[in-house]
This record gives structure tokens, sequence and C-alpha cells, in this order.
């Protein structure tokens, strides 16, 4: 008897299904860790599945990048599988990766990025960086293709534009430096500038979800995920609003976090209001600009809805948060407050007590001014200033 197989029988031969190969990725990333070593723009460029003529150009970019950054302790190692295998080979894996700019970074940063692989006659190849679905994945800039670098006395900008533009940019953290240090005079720091090429990009680049600072002109943070004391802190900027200001703007922009910079505010925990508005009151402290320019938003905001009854919160400035500027701007007229009473030492003290863990509340009173003083004057400026 001949037995025939019909429509829903399974067929017993092994199916070829595409799978990940932990190995093979392991073995990529090690040659992409050489060639970024050694500089070498030809072995990057070889990583590049063949016919991918984008990826083979991203990959010889990083080179010329780690050349100009003098990217150090570079290291990239694979840690997991993302989603599934599509038909075609191609996959994705998160990858640990380390990296530090030498003569900049006190310490490597470090990140999980994620890397997409496919296959090739050759064997596996790197086809692009991505955060992929994972949020907390990043995709460091100097992973974006060949930049643009500039360098100044102690400052570093590594943008995705024109040389020209980063040189801009350079020249703009040189004078901001100066802005802060006629406040903070013994500040001495290396700076380091990231500026993506669109408001998306620096999302991926510090791992947040999209959209998260579509509104914010500027971040200081640390580089990678770490947060220890000696994880490098960068300024991350975002062009898409930053174009959009005037010369001007944009310097107040960059010396404000500059002033995040001289005070570790990426690593200090202190009341928000005073942590922004200290940052702005140092930025604009010599711009002689009228209130109804610097306090614009908080005077519409204040028409609106009303004076409010109290400082700014934290969730007030959440980078999502409705009317942010306006917060900034009274965060702002709260310092300037302080020093107009107290005189601007006192306000500098104010702030590194608050550093210290000291809180405002104590040091407000202890300086002469407590905090209910402080906001029946700061709502009294606001009501002056609707009129």
């Amino acid at each position: 008897m001949v037995l025939t197989r019909g429509p829903h029988d399974v067929d017993p031969r092994p199916v070829d299904v595409p799978r990940a190969s932990p190995a093979a990725a392991a073995a990529a990333l090690t040659a992409f860790v050489d060639a970024v070593d050694s500089r070498d723009s030809v072995a990057l460029a070889s990583l590049a599945p063949m016919d991918e003529a984008a990826a083979a150009e991203l990959l010889s970019g990083i080179a010329r990048n780690a050349d100009s950054l003098d990217l150090r302790s570079v290291s990239a190692r694979y840690v997991d599988q993302v989603g599934t295998v599509a038909p075609d080979g191609t996959w994705t894996g998160i990858v640990e990766l380390t990296w530090q700019l030498g003569g900049m970074d006190p310490a490597p940063s470090t990140a999980d990025v994620a890397v997409a692989f496919a296959p090739d006659d050759v064997g596996l190849g790197i086809s692009r960086f991505s955060s992929g679905d994972d949020s907390s994945a990043r995709v460091p800039l100097w992973l974006r293709g060949q930049l643009s670098v500039a360098r100044a006395d102690g400052v570093l900008v590594m943008l995705d534009g024109t040389w020209r533009e980063a040189t801009s940019v350079a020249q703009r953290v040189t004078r901001g430096i100066e802005v802060v240090n006629r406040v903070l005079p013994e500040w001495r720091s290396p700076v380091v500038v990231e500026v993506p090429a669109t408001a998306s990009d620096l999302d991926e680049t510090l791992g947040a979800a999209p959209g998260t600072y579509a509104a914010i002109a500027a971040v200081t943070t640390t580089a990678g995920s770490g947060t220890g004391t000696d994880a490098p802190v960068h300024v991350f900027v975002n062009p898409d609003v930053t174009a959009g200001l005037r010369r001007a703007g944009a310097q107040v922009v960059l010396s404000h976090e500059l002033v995040h910079v001289a005070t570790d505010a990426a690593r200090t925990p202190m009341e928000t209001w005073l942590l922004e508005g200290f940052a702005d009151y140092v930025a604009l402290r010599d711009t002689n600009l009228p209130d109804r320019t610097t306090l614009g938003r908080a005077i519409e905001l204040a028409r609106r809805e009303g004076v409010p009854d109290a400082l700014p919160s934290a969730a007030d400035f959440d980078t999502r948060a409705r009317d942010l500027q306006a917060r900034y701007e009274q965060a702002w007229l709260a310092c300037r407050i302080v020093a107009e009473r107290l005189g601007e030492q006192a306000l500098v003290f104010i702030y590194e007590a608050a550093a210290a863990g000291e809180p405002v509340d104590r040091s407000l009173r202890r300086a002469g001014l407590p905090a209910a003083e402080l906001t029946g004057e700061w709502r009294s400026r606001l009501r002056q200033l609707v009129g």
C-alpha cells in the first residue's frame, strides 16, 4: 500500500530556519573593536553586509571619529538577542559598549546599544546601530557616522553636521566658560558638547522615549548609563530648538548648561527651582535684557492662570510639561530676588549648601530670607509684572 501525505499533514523533513548566532556576533564585535582601535576605515567598512553601501559608509566614518575624538577603552560585549530572526536572517542584539574620550573624560562611559546584524557570504555583518525596542538602549553620537569635531582650550564639540557649525558651537562654549567664571571663578573643567542632527537623534543618543527632549534646547547629563562620581558628563544640544534661537539666546542656552557642568548638577539632587534658576541667573547675569523679554512666558502664564501660590515644583520641570519655559523664568526670578536681597555670593552659598544636602528652606532662613518671605516677594513681583 502506498501512503500519500494529505494537505494537513506535517512534513517530517527539517526546515532551515534562520537562527541568531551569539558566537558570530561576538566575532563581528571583536573585529569592530579592533578596527576602531586601529582607526582602520577599510577594516570597518568591510564589516558591513555585502551590497549595503550605507552601512559601509557609516562604519568607515566611525574610524574617522575614533581618530578625531581620540577614542580609548573601547569594548563591545554581546549581551542578548532582541526579538526574532527575520526570514532573511537579519536580527538585532543588545551590546554593552564602553568608550572614553582621551584627555576629556575621566573614565569610560558604558551603554547598551542595539546592533543590527545581517548574514552574508563571508559571515555576519553589522548593518546599523539603534536604540531598538529597548527604551534604555542608546546610540552614542560617534556611532552615527563621520562627525565634525572642533576643539578649543579644554573644549571638544562633536556635531552631526558641518565643521563650520561645530566651530561656531566651540566658540560659544568658550564664551560660556567666561560667563560662568564671573560667578564661579574657581571652576576649571574639560567640556564636551554633543550635537546630534535632530531632536529624534538626541532622544536616541540619551536612550529616551521619542519626543522626550523635543522642547528642550539642551541637557547636561552623563554620556552613558553610569551615574558614578567619575562617569563622564557632557552637554547635549537639541538642534531643532537652538536653530530657531538668535545668537544671544543660543549663548544663554550653552552658558546655562555650563553652569550645570561646573556644579555637577547631573549628580546633585536639590530643589529643581534652585538648580535651574541658579543656572539661568549666571547665564543671564550680564545680558541686560528687559524683564518683558526674560520673563515674557512667566508673565503670560500668570495672566492666563493667575500668580502661582508657590515656587515651581520638580514636576513643573518635566521635559514634556506644559509651560515649561515659563517655569524656568519663574525659577530665575526667585534666584534673582535672592541675589538682590542678600547679594550674589549669598546665592552661591545657598546653592552650594543645597548641593551638599542642606534643605533650601534652612539655607534661606540662615541667610536671612526665609522661604515664605522669598515666595511672598516673588509672587508680588509677578503681580507687578502682570500689571
